[in-house]
């Protein structure tokens, strides 16, 4: 059945996967809108239950963007995005404008093998694998394992890796992004335990619309996990490609490429973007300001970010009060209708593990397992009072946007 939303605006969320009563639950969303097709593709994992280990399959559900809703298909499982024997995690999808292609990489993990295992004993035990379409994700190709090409022996100096999650970018040059993160193997022990790694955030690369992949340096400074990237011009004409990645410190990190991600600058803690205990992944995406009218009197203390100025982001806006954890963020056009601005908003996927509510002025929540929630925003609400003909950078962390 499909699940239509004929209003004259959008809700303000709708739940897209849903914990199932035999304990299967959905977690680990990413995003992404196909312009040609009007078309939103939503991925997350399919868990045996909440617990990184019972990952098991990667999930979709297609969405067809009218101007005031979005009318979305069933869910159906990627069944081709699969290792025999390995567990299916952190859905990366990115397309191709130049080719068409849909990629959608992700990790296979052996097993059950949990993370922890593979740190503590510097084992790793992860693949790099992508599935692609070249039918806006109505039929998939089977897997390509890109581990031993791409990757190669420096996998063992890998405890273990990730990628994203959420969706990747295409830089005008027309290279394909995947944000990824490694354990790096600082040391071990004689005896061949693990004595010490270091997170860092990278980035998957490819010039030749994904025949050939390849990786570049690690973000250096801070620890960096899960991370985003956006394609950022600044005033001078040039081009930076920005990522923004969880830490454990109590700050997001930020870190710049001046050569579309093959070596970053220094890792900066960005102190206006506090974490949650242990941090937490969050999404990043650029967009061009809207342009707006001559006479609009645009408030000069709403400012866009400069990515080389960490102290530049502006807000939060909250989206959703309740608790919530990893989200994806997608930027829409559409054409406009007779008469009317361009449609122009944001998408967010986020995970929600309950729901609030008020009785008087106390607030009681109720944990009613771990659900994935859509929702639109229209970007007006958020960048109308923003300076005309900058590019602008959103980044969502649980509940908040910071613009």
């Amino acid at each position: 059945a499909m699940m239509n939303m004929r209003s004259s605006h959008f809700p303000a969320r709708s739940v897209l996967f849903r914990k199932e009563p035999n304990g299967v639950t959905y977690r680990v969303p990413a995003l992404i809108y196909l312009s040609s097709s009007k078309r939103l593709l939503a991925f997350c994992e399919e868990r045996l239950s909440p617990a990184d280990s019972q990952a098991h399959l990667l999930v979709m559900r297609k969405g067809i963007f009218h101007r005031n809703y979005v009318e979305w298909e069933d869910m159906h499982v990627l069944a081709s995005a699969l290792l025999p024997g390995h567990r299916s995690m952190n859905p990366c999808p990115v397309y191709d404008e130049f080719t068409g292609t849909l990629f959608l990489f992700f990790i296979a993990v052996l097993g059950h093998t949990s993370e922890s295992y593979q740190l503590v004993t510097g084992k790793n035990v992860t693949r790099l694998c992508y599935i692609c379409s070249t039918d806006a994700g109505d039929t998939w190709s089977p897997v390509t394992d890109l581990t031993q090409k791409v990757i190669g022996d420096t996998i063992k100096v890998w405890a273990t890796f990730a990628l994203g999650p959420g969706h990747g970018i295409q830089l005008k040059s027309g290279r394909l992004i995947i944000p990824a993160y490694t354990y790096h193997i600082e040391c071990k022990e004689c005896f061949g335990q693990l004595c010490q790694t270091a997170p860092h955030a990278f980035c998957f690369h490819s010039d030749t619309h994904g025949r050939i992949w390849r990786f570049g340096e690690v973000v250096p400074g801070p620890e960096s996990v899960e991370c985003q990237m956006a394609s950022v011009d600044e005033e001078d004409g040039s081009n930076v490609l920005y990522c923004n990645a969880r830490s454990p410190l109590g700050y997001r990190v930020q870190a710049l490429s001046l050569d579309d991600g093959a070596v970053f600058q220094e890792g900066q803690l960005v102190h206006r973007l506090v974490e949650p205990r242990n941090g937490c992944h969050g999404s990043i995406i650029g967009f061009p300001a809207p342009s707006l009218a001559p006479h609009h009197n645009a408030s000069p203390e709403f400012l866009t970010l400069f990515p080389r100025d960490p102290h530049s982001w502006h807000g939060p806006w909250v989206i959703y009060e309740g608790p919530s954890a990893y989200s994806d963020l997608a930027y829409l056009e559409l054409p406009p209708s007779p008469g009317e601005p361009p449609a122009v908003a944001f998408a967010c996927l986020f995970e929600c593990v309950g729901h609030r509510f008020y009785v008087g002025k106390q607030a009681i929540s109720t944990l009613l397992g771990p659900s994935l929630h859509f929702y639109v925003c229209i970007k007006y609400k958020i960048c109308k009072k923003l300076p005309i003909s900058k590019q602008l950078v959103i980044d969502i962390s649980p509940n908040r946007i910071f613009a």
